[in-house]
């Protein structure tokens, strides 16, 4: 919390020095961050009550699996909107002027995890799960390339 606020007075202090696009860029950035802060702590809270409360009346079997994938597939979207939350705050701060793509794309594999732990095979067709599987490949294919891109930019020194 100590560095967050930190970095908050320091986008404050430039905040003269700025472009008006670079205050425009970190002003939606900033408005985007607090709206997904509140999304996550009110998804955090309907997941605990949900959970514990279902929990401790016998509502709810942690075994079954429906439940086992709806608990975990709830968790993984909390993970996808800090992440992407932990993303927009570089924007914030101004440590990169924009999200990087390799950002993105394991954002998108997160999102398509939470899709696989959340299937019910038996109401997909092949097709859904050939789709969801070229699309994993892609995108895993993609963030290879771009890290092997910048893993051999840092090599030559650039």
């Amino acid at each position: 919390m100590k560095k967050i606020l930190s970095r908050w007075n320091d986008v404050r202090g430039e905040w003269s020095t700025m472009t008006l696009y670079q205050r425009f860029e970190s002003g939606v950035a900033l408005a985007l961050t607090l709206l997904i802060s509140l999304v996550i702590v009110v998804a955090l809270f309907r997941l605990f009550v949900g959970v514990v409360g279902n929990l401790v009346f016998g509502a709810m079997n942690p075994l079954e699996h429906r439940v086992f994938q709806m608990v975990f597939g709830e968790i993984m979207t909390l993970l996808i909107a800090l992440e992407f939350n932990h993303t927009l705050q570089y924007v914030v701060t101004r440590e990169q002027s924009i999200i990087q793509t390799k950002v993105v794309l394991l954002i998108a594999l997160l999102a398509v995890s939470r899709k696989f732990i959340i299937f019910d095979l038996k109401e997909t067709t092949a097709g859904e799960l050939l789709g969801l599987a070229a699309v994993t490949l892609v995108l895993g294919v993609t963030y290879w390339l771009l890290r092997d891109r910048d893993e051999r930019g840092a090599g030559n020194g650039g």
